[in-house]
């Protein structure tokens, strides 16, 4: 019976497939239950540029697990992290999760360009997939379909949130962004924006990942002499470029503004040269947060022993989503999760966290915020400007109706 314990043992942690998560031994009247736990897939980065928030992605993501004793549906419970190297790969490790692990949900999505690959892949085999990062705005809106669900706030709306901090600066606006699903939507979107607003684009560049040397970039911007730079660069790239901005003495000379930004992303550059203005979803630091997400952020301090970024807290209410949508459904069946998912609905604060049923986005307000202009904490980087909308009851008309988005499931 201990021989087989430890093959049970021996097993569980290969499955998990999670650095820094313990397994421990059942009591002996639970082990026959323990040898077959539900499965929830992880589908995350672990290398390349986006990996610094996908670290937080899943720390989050874990705790949440572990905030409930490793139980869904009062059964053991799983993690299953498999890699998104590409969007091919993130397709073939999705597949994998769910014909050879068996898991019953998937969360993930770190990229936009994977995560329109995913949820195809999803809507395939149909299972429902919580996308935790991705901010493309077709993943909701014309790519959108009933096993898919979506946190980050589209690209398009969030542009429309920042676009008067932009204009704020002129009307002259210089656009540098990633050469993929992400970058190409704020491009458009703030190209969009910029003409309504009766402005002139002075320059733009579409750059490739992993981008080395900005140098020639920047003196580009330097010659253009915009009243702003609107940027789409995406996790290290965008910390690369902030750093060699500094460099090259362009910090305070230009304004900098750009969407759906990483703390991870703003620490990578440093106190002496981060710039920006910025929204983001969550921000630790942040008096108004809900009593229950100052708990998270100080149970996320003590186990990593380190601040929550708003990566965690984004994997954290994903997987919060997910866990009690399964004990709302009581079963893994995947039309009665996506039933649940559809459902779920938590307080927070004088608002409330849901997914609209129609095209399956959580609508939650974004945070608008400015690297402070003398950085004392490495960890706190950030002014809170504003929290938009202001008023929770406009949340639905500011994400927009299902005839301006173009969701049809």
């Amino acid at each position: 019976m201990a021989r087989n314990s430890g093959l049970l043992i021996k097993r569980r942690t290969t499955l998990l497939g999670v650095a820094g998560l313990a397994v421990a031994p059942f009591a002996a009247p639970h082990v026959a239950r323990a040898a077959d736990p539900i499965k929830i897939g992880l589908l995350l980065a672990k290398t390349g540029q986006i990996a610094g928030q996908t670290e937080y992605l899943a720390n989050g993501t874990m705790l949440a697990l572990e905030q409930r004793n490793n139980t869904v549906m009062g059964q053991p419970a799983e993690l299953v992290w498999l890699d998104e190297p590409t969007p091919q790969g993130a397709t073939q490790n999705m597949q994998k999760l769910v014909q050879e692990n068996k898991v019953c949900a998937v969360l993930g999505g770190a990229l936009s360009s994977n995560a329109l690959a995913e949820e195809a892949k999803a809507l395939e085999l149909k299972i429902p997939f919580v996308c935790n990062n991705a901010a493309a705005t077709d993943i909701t809106g014309k790519n959108c379909n009933r096993y898919t669900f979506r946190l980050n706030t589209p690209v398009a709306v969030q542009s429309r949130m920042l676009a008067p901090y932009a204009l704020s600066y002129g009307k002259k606006w210089y656009h540098i962004t990633a050469s993929f699903a992400f970058g190409q939507d704020i491009l458009r979107t703030s190209r969009e924006l910029l003409k309504v607003a009766g402005g002139t684009e002075v320059g733009v560049d579409e750059v490739p990942l992993n981008t080395a040397d900005f140098s020639s970039f920047i003196l580009k911007i330097r010659q253009a002499k915009p009243d702003v730079v609107v940027g789409g660069l995406s996790a290290g790239d965008l910390t690369t470029f902030l750093k060699q901005w500094n460099e090259l003495g362009m910090k305070g000379k230009i304004p900098f503004v750009e969407i759906a930004i990483g703390d991870t992303d703003i620490w990578g550059v440093g106190p002496e040269a981060a710039t920006g203005i910025f929204t983001k979803l969550w921000d630790a630091h942040n008096p108004n947060n809900p009593a229950e997400e100052k708990a998270f952020a100080d149970a996320y301090l003590k186990k990593y022993g380190k601040p929550a970024a708003d990566k965690a807290w984004m994997g954290w209410i994903t997987a919060r989503s997910l866990f009690e949508s399964l004990d709302a459904a009581k079963s893994t069946d995947a039309d009665k999760i996506i039933a649940a998912l559809e459902a779920w609905k938590v307080p927070a604060g004088n608002a409330s966290y849901s997914y609209r049923k129609f095209d399956h986005q959580m609508l939650v307000r974004n945070l608008a915020v400015a690297v402070k202009p003398k950085i004392t904490d490495k960890w706190d980087y950030f002014d809170v400007k504003a929290t938009l909308p202001e008023n929770p009851a406009e949340l639905d008309k500011v994400f927009g109706s299902q005839e301006e988005i173009g969701c049809k499931m």
